[in-house]
Formats: structure tokens, C-alpha cells, sequence
């Protein structure tokens, strides 16, 4: 929008600045990845600020709760992304293989190929149980054991193997990203996810 400035000469115009802006899932992605890099003690307002585009004032005009509300908001964003990427696919219809082979191209998006660290682990606090976000972190976990389980049921384990195999995965999948992390290069978990098919059918009745 242009306006004339008063007291300055004829013709002289300014444009008003326009606030910058950024829609909420594109705000929320941005926060994200801080708190992925830094975990939340290490992810500092002036870090989440200058990430997401935005002044502090703007950012706690967005989150007036402050820097734990976003990792909340962060966290629930996460979580509807795994209940329809991961989650339902498990669940489906679909020969339990098929769902396996689903779930690996899943993980490897969601972590970008072993890119990304595990955000569920950089917000739990040590120990997790006295952190602010374990109801959620632990509700998230359970609900991907569970989705596991019902597909290795499918394919023909009991219970006990499939919910077995299925924290077994989990616990690879969050070791291959720690030592991605401490290591500097995805191989482990490029390695983690072509052996994860192998991992949670061999032996299938």
C-alpha cells in the first residue's frame, strides 16, 4: 500500500511496510526442525525466532504460552503426520508385507533418510518420565508398537512375537538415528531400513 508523507516534497511516496507473515503448518514445520536439531532446552526463543522469520514479540503473539507451546503444537503436528502416514497404513487391509514396504518409504520421508532426528526423542527429558511432554511422547510410541503388532498379527505371529518384534523395531529405529547424529553420515539408518522388512517377517507362519 502506498501513502504521501507529510512534509516531504511533492511526489514523494513510501510503501508501508507490510507485517511478514507465515501460515501455521509452515510455522509450525520450521519450529520443528529446531527443536529436532536442538531439543527443546537447547532450542532457545531467539533460535525459534530468527527460524521461523519472525521477531520474539510476533512469535509469542503466535504461542502466548511461550516456547513450551510450541513444542506442544510441534508435537501434535507430528503425531497426525504418523497417524496417517504410519499409523492407518498398518492397520489397512493391505497383505502385511505391503504394509511393511509402506512403512519403510514412510520412516524414510518422515526422518528425511535419516536427516532428521527423532523429535519424540529430542523432547523427552532426562529422565523422560519428569519431562513435560511424556504423556505424549509415551502415547506416541505406544500407538506405533501397536500399529506394528497388528500387522505382524496379520502375518501370522501371536501376540507376544508381534509386540516383541515390534519394540524391537522401534528401539533399531531409534538407534540407527542417534548414531546417524553422532556419526554425521545416514548410513545407519539407510542400513536399519533395508534390513527392517527382514527384521519384522522372517520366521512368519
Amino acid at each position: 500500500m502506498r501513502r504521501r508523507v507529510a512534509g516531504v516534497g511533492a511526489g514523494v511516496e513510501m510503501h508501508m511496510a507490510r507485517r511478514a507473515t507465515i501460515d501455521d503448518a509452515r510455522l509450525l514445520e520450521k519450529l520443528g526442525c529446531v527443536f529436532r536439531e536442538c531439543g527443546y532446552e537447547g532450542a532457545s526463543l531467539a533460535v525459534l525466532a530468527k527460524a521461523a522469520g519472525l521477531q520474539k514479540a510476533s512469535l509469542y503473539h503466535r504461542f502466548p504460552g511461550g516456547k513450551e507451546q510450541m513444542a506442544r503444537e510441534v508435537l501434535a503436528a507430528a503425531e497426525a503426520l504418523i497417524a496417517r502416514d504410519i499409523l492407518m497404513p498398518l492397520k489397512s487391509k493391505a497383505p502385511p508385507a505391503e504394509r511393511v514396504d509402506i512403512l519403510v518409504r514412510q520412516l524414510n520421508g518422515f526422518y528425511s533418510a535419516g536427516r532428521q532426528a527423532c523429535l519424540l526423542n529430542m523432547l523427552s527429558a532426562a529422565p523422560t518420565q519428569e519431562g513435560p511432554f511424556a504423556k505424549e511422547i509415551k502415547r506416541a510410541f505406544a500407538a506405533i508398537i501397536a500399529a506394528l503388532a497388528v500387522a505382524l498379527r496379520d502375518a501370522g505371529f501371536d501376540a507376544r512375537s508381534a509386540r516383541v518384534r515390534s519394540e524391537r523395531a522401534v528401539m533399531l529405529l531409534q538407534g540407527s538415528l542417534v548414531l546417524c547424529r553422532g556419526m554425521g553420515t545416514t548410513r545407519p539408518f539407510r542400513d536399519f531400513l533395508k534390513r527392517l522388512p527382514q527384521e519384522l517377517l522372517a520366521g512368519r507362519a
